[in-house]
């Protein structure tokens, strides 16, 4: 399974919204700076997220955007398939199916793929924006800053890529 860059995006401006669900709604160019995302490229996440009926813009001196619903009914599984589609490493669960009923020298490695793909959607269907915000404690703008200029390179490439060799 790989999660694109635009869908890291989403998940990071999603956990953000919803540190701050009861604040009311916020811009666009604070949601960059917190979670040091390109505004641009977040506009049009946040339009996706909004035409999905995750997130709700407010217009006005005080507007921006906010959770349409509170974090606890937002599933991360929600989030990546609306973003980077199935959560199979190729294809869906169904057509892995077909493969396994049809394919019988490789039945064993599509049923392992299954296996991968099944225990993943259950962790992503099982964990809501509320859970990933309930975890370790908060931290500042600033130590959060810091953590991710260490952080620049580490990410697994499991969890973010593109094509072999991005």
């Amino acid at each position: 399974m790989k999660i694109s860059q635009k869908g890291l995006y989403a998940l990071q401006a999603m956990m953000m919204l919803a540190r701050h669900h009861h604040q009311g709604a916020i811009k666009i160019r604070e949601i960059a700076y917190e979670e040091d995302l390109p505004e641009k490229f977040l506009e049009l996440i946040l339009l996706e997220l909004k035409n999905a009926r995750m997130v709700e813009s407010v217009r006005g001196a005080k507007g921006g955007y906010q959770l349409r619903r509170d974090a606890s009914e937002i599933r991360l599984s929600e989030i990546m398939r609306l973003i980077d589609g199935p959560l199979a490493p190729f294809g869906d669960a169904e057509q892995l199916r077909t493969l396994i009923d049809r394919d019988l020298p490789h039945r064993a490695l599509y049923q392992l793929f299954l296996d991968v793909r099944d225990a993943a959607a259950n962790i992503l269907e099982n964990t809501t924006l509320a859970d990933l915000i309930a975890g370790p404690g908060p931290r500042t703008t600033k130590t959060r800053r810091s953590a991710k200029k260490k952080e620049k390179g580490s990410i697994l490439p499991m969890v973010v890529g593109g094509q072999k060799g991005e």
